[in-house]
């Protein structure tokens, strides 16, 4: 499979910039596989479309202030983007401009939060150490910003702003620190839109999949065969397996929040041919041809041209539906990618 074949144009003025003003008034695409029909709603209509049938599977990760800006000892400003915890204070992370460090260099952040750069990784990473005193998320909170997405042009000054990033670049349901983008098919969702559901009797449980680098990282071969994910964390409570695999037995539905969840449920079902409780690495990679064991309905986004996440909502729903339904989300002016509107596919 060719990467042009999951390439589109989109008109930059679609890239969403801000999230719309209250959550669940984006829009919402509403996608009948069995019909291939496409419907124009609102988010707050989901709840419309879900019944005690039904079992909502959100990830409660929760998006962490990931980007940090320092100087060296000579003035240079250098950005650390920390990626994932490999031991206490030990740290992957990406750096630039990387030509200006090298073991030992120390780069430091706020008055008592530095940077320990130790070495190279692999695939461009580096291995840092955290230098400060107290708990690491508190001290995250004060130094750190918000890691958006490279699309979403922010001045870094700029207060307000920042502190609307903070509240709305996740969840209301984010409870498990460690996602440095936020898994946003969620950001739609209100307590007011979960407590309807939980009215009609769709049952909602969780998952934990830490969002990292392997979920965005560009596809960078011909092939898309070839292509190699990154390994992210995820973790399934024993409440969950069981709601899951008793839903299951009665023939319930299973509706995914977000490509995370999806990547999170066939991950386990793939290992142990059942949901079970456990904590794990995902390198999942799903594209047409891959046969779904778990999920049967997708709240998801609109995803960048030729990125993993668009490969998996067409082996989801079919490439020419997908891109039937994204070409009518251009015609009728969707917003696009994290902040911007979604589609229901069931």
């Amino acid at each position: 499979m060719h990467i042009n074949e999951f390439d589109y144009h989109l008109p930059e003025e679609l890239i969403a910039q801000f999230p719309c003003e209250k959550r669940d008034c984006s829009k919402l695409m509403v996608l009948d596989k069995e019909e291939n029909t496409i419907e124009n709603k609102n988010f707050f209509n989901i709840v419309d479309y879900l019944t005690e049938n039904d079992i909502l599977v959100i990830n409660n990760t929760k998006v962490i202030p990931a980007r940090l800006i320092g100087q060296k000892d000579t003035g240079a400003k250098i950005e650390v983007f920390l990626l994932k915890e490999k031991q206490e204070k030990i740290w992957e992370s990406l750096i630039k401009p990387s030509k200006r460090v090298k073991p030992g260099t120390e780069i430091k952040i706020a008055e008592d939060f530095s940077v320990k750069v130790i070495g190279r990784a692999e695939n461009d990473k580096w291995e840092v150490e955290l230098l400060y005193f107290g708990n690491f998320y508190e001290n995250l909170e004060k130094v750190g910003n918000i890691p958006l997405p490279p699309y979403i042009e922010r001045k870094m000054s700029d207060q307000e702003i920042k502190q609307l990033d903070l509240n709305r670049y996740q969840t209301v349901y984010a409870q498990s620190p460690g996602s440095v983008a936020a898994p946003t098919a969620g950001l739609h969702f209100t307590e007011d839109i979960l407590q309807k559901l939980k009215q009609k009797g769709v049952q909602v449980c969780s998952v934990t999949l830490n969002v990292g680098l392997g979920t965005f990282r560009p596809v960078k071969v011909d092939n898309i065969l070839e292509h190699e994910m990154d390994e992210e964390f995820y973790e399934i409570s024993e409440e969950t397996a069981k709601i899951i695999n008793t839903g299951k037995e009665q023939g319930k539905n299973i509706v995914a929040v977000g490509t995370t969840s999806v990547r999170t449920l066939e991950s386990v079902y793939k290992k142990y041919n059942n949901i079970i409780p456990t904590a794990d690495s995902s390198d999942l990679f799903i594209y047409p041809g891959y046969k779904f064991n778990v999920v049967d309905k997708v709240i998801t986004n609109f995803h960048l041209p030729k990125s993993t996440l668009l490969m998996l909502i067409s082996a989801f729903a079919s490439r020419d539906f997908v891109f039937d339904a994204y070409k009518k989300a251009i015609q009728d002016r969707y917003r696009f990618y994290s902040y911007g509107d979604c589609m229901f596919i069931h």
